[in-house]
């Protein structure tokens, strides 16, 4: 299984942004975490943060007939870009979207999700541990589906 784990806008300031919310882990905790997960489950990965909503929507694109699934964080895009949605609709790779904090008990804008509505799943408040849950979750997916 080939998986791209997309990281939206200030996920690379873990650690030191809202720590009451996000956690005291770093940026580099939750890549080692992926490529461990993805090490021990025979799943070869790609991982891509930027703060840039072309470069997200960019890596969506180049993913259709490369990667198999992906696990997308799109932090505070999630709220706002239709064209994220537009990308994952249109490249049809299974996907998950995860959040490390819960967006339920968050602020009102932030309960909306638009990129959720092309996901399969979407794994919410679960801190880091969120993205191992989604990389299992969708390897057993492709497991139902072959």
């Amino acid at each position: 299984m080939k998986l791209l784990v997309i990281n939206g806008p200030n996920l690379n300031l873990l650690g030191i942004r809202e720590p009451h919310i996000y956690g005291h882990e770093t940026y580099a905790d939750l890549e080692a975490l992926v490529r461990d997960t993805c090490a021990a489950e025979g799943i070869n990965v790609t991982l891509l943060q930027s703060n840039h909503e072309g470069a997200i929507i960019d890596a969506i694109g180049a993913a259709h007939g490369v990667q198999d699934a992906i696990v997308i964080n799109p932090a505070a895009y999630t709220h706002t870009s239709i064209a994220i949605l537009d990308a994952l609709k249109a490249v049809a790779l299974p996907a998950v979207e995860v959040h490390i904090s819960d967006l339920k008990s968050r602020e009102p804008f932030r309960q909306h999700s638009y990129t959720g509505m092309a996901c399969r799943k979407t794994i919410s408040g679960q801190g880091l541990d969120g993205y191992r849950q989604a990389i299992l979750w969708l390897k057993d997916d492709q497991r139902k589906e072959a």
